[in-house]
């Protein structure tokens, strides 16, 4: 077997894992989007690397559309305002950059969704430390074993395997399912 078909064979086999183990998680995270948002609520992502992008693909993919002609949903990636992130860097430490992003922005009721492959960042436990004293949801993407976030958030979605690209393959995968469930329930008329 060449390094391709290794390499695919392992992403194949990390989402089985993922459909036999995790549905009922992302059912639950999914019905907590869909109250969230029918509640007048925003989704906040976050993460570093390419977690941040991944935060960013789901917020444009909720902000403009997935696959529905839709109003727009507030979804906002914290990862995208440079000159906000820089100055909390320079001014407070790269460990605040989302914590008063957060505190600046979340309301009871919102949700704050955190990407992180090894739960162990910082920035992140930070932010939704702060997401939790103001009351917004908390929800973690992360990898296996979900380092420090597992305990930090109200539901974590940790993905079977230590694998970095594996586990953020996944992440997305699951952002895009959540992204159509929520437009389905949001948006799809009941024909009958």
């Amino acid at each position: 077997m060449d390094d391709i078909e290794i390499q695919l064979q392992e992403s194949i086999d990390t989402q089985k894992a993922l459909l036999l183990t995790h549905l009922d998680i992302v059912k639950n995270i999914a019905g907590i989007l869909i109250t969230a948002l029918k509640n007048g609520h925003r989704l906040y992502l976050i993460g570093n690397g390419g977690s941040a992008a991944d935060a960013q693909h789901i917020a444009g993919e909720l902000v403009g559309r997935f696959k529905m002609n839709r109003r727009p949903l507030p979804a906002i990636a914290l990862t995208t305002d440079t000159s906000v992130i820089t100055a909390l860097a320079n001014d407070f430490g790269y460990d605040t950059c989302f914590a008063r992003q957060i505190e600046a922005l979340t309301n009871p009721g919102d949700v704050v969704l955190a990407l992180s492959t090894s739960g162990n960042s910082k920035n992140i436990l930070n932010a939704v430390q702060i997401a939790r004293d103001r009351g917004a949801i908390t929800i973690g993407f992360t990898g296996k074993d979900g380092g420090l976030l597992k305990e930090a958030v109200d539901i974590c979605l940790r993905i079977p395997s230590t694998n970095t690209p594996r586990i953020q393959e996944c992440h997305i995968t699951i952002g895009h399912i959540l992204c159509s469930m929520v437009e389905k329930e949001l948006f799809e008329t009941v024909k009958k």
